[in-house]
């Protein structure tokens, strides 16, 4: 298999999904709510790795139960109380129509919005001051089909990523066979995204970085290792967009194996005061092969059709992780970006 991945890629570029943040700051307030809409449908998963999760409607998702397809998903600061932003993203997709149809009324549908939080809470001095229903409405209704911003934005604002500013990050790929790969991440990690030994992240095969001076070096090394878990309420959340029609339960195993990815690019990972979460989503725009005439490893067959997804899945979502630290610009009275510490790297 040989891709490359994009780390200025967008989870847009899968087609049939858009983007939309909205955040908030100054006055006690460092917070938002980053929305990934997909109006028409698609298939999900999701897998939860951390130990402190907070999400929504992610039962429904086990490949057994009857709803196939979700109208949004919702990533979101505030922790639990944040979860109340989907119920403005369920508001705007009503609005507009999309949902699950419930009965013969004309209009009566549900949308299926799973999300997912990260803590934040009082991280711009006041702890009341976290995303509401409006937050939801609000990003869902701002959510376009073009590149997505990256950075201290939406869901990412009030994310801090082993002692660094954190953020919103994403990457793209597209395979020989046309399906489109594609990840966003919101990263809010106790663990640190930068090898101490180099200054560099642990994952930036996929970015164009230069090696930082000895200085920049020595500034990043103070903030190893990461402040003990029990110190810090993080988690890492995110999600992984294909082209490709995948069934809930490949859906489920994508978003499994993007945590590897999560793992190359954040150590430590799945902590107990992380809440890990990765959801998938299929767009159905392309079919796979549905032969196994060849035996499961022929190239053609669909099992090695969905390995290449797997594996470009994992990549991606690390570069996304990557992408969502080196983006970041700091805060004010928030933690330093790598920005801040090793400029000449991004230069």
């Amino acid at each position: 298999m040989v891709f490359c991945v994009d780390p200025a890629g967008s989870l847009t570029n899968v087609p049939g999904i858009a983007v939309g943040h909205h955040h908030r700051t100054g006055r006690g307030w460092r917070t938002g709510t980053t929305v990934v809409l997909c109006t028409g449908g698609a298939t999900a998963g999701v897998d939860v790795r951390g130990g402190g999760p907070g999400t929504r409607e992610t039962d429904l998702l086990r490949p057994e139960n009857t709803i196939q397809h979700v109208h949004a998903i919702c990533l979101t600061g505030g922790s639990a109380y944040g979860l109340a932003a989907a119920d403005g993203v369920m508001g705007h997709l009503e609005s507009i129509g999309a949902g699950f149809p419930v009965g013969a009324t004309v209009g009566a549908i549900v949308p299926i919005v799973p999300g997912a939080v990260i803590f934040d809470l009082g991280r711009g001095g006041g702890f009341g001051n976290r995303p509401t229903a409006e937050f939801g409405r609000l990003a869902a209704a701002a959510a376009r089909s073009r590149p997505e911003r990256n950075g201290a934005v939406g869901a990412g604002t009030g994310a801090v990523a082993g002692g660094l500013q954190g953020g919103v990050g994403s990457a793209s790929t597209t395979l020989a066979s046309g399906v489109v790969v594609a990840a966003l991440a919101v990263v809010n990690a106790a663990g640190s995204l930068i090898d101490p030994t180099t200054g560099l992240p642990w994952e930036s095969q996929a970015h164009r970085l230069r090696r930082p001076s000895a200085s920049e070096r020595r500034a990043v090394t103070a903030l190893w290792p990461p402040a003990p878990p029990a110190q810090t309420l993080n988690t890492t959340i995110g999600v992984v967009a294909t082209s490709a029609l995948l069934s809930k339960a490949e859906c489920t195993r994508v978003a499994g194996v993007s945590h590897d990815g999560m793992a190359r690019a954040i150590r430590p990972v799945h902590s107990m005061f992380d809440g890990d979460t990765v959801f998938a989503l299929s767009t159905g725009v392309h079919e796979l092969s549905a032969s196994q005439a060849l035996g499961l490893h022929a190239a053609g067959s669909r099992p090695a059709a969905i390995n290449e997804i797997l594996d470009a899945a994992a990549r991606c979502f690390a570069a996304a992780c990557t992408q969502a630290v080196i983006a970041a610009t700091s805060m004010p009275n928030g933690p330093p970006s790598y920005r801040d510490l090793c400029p000449s790297v991004l230069r």
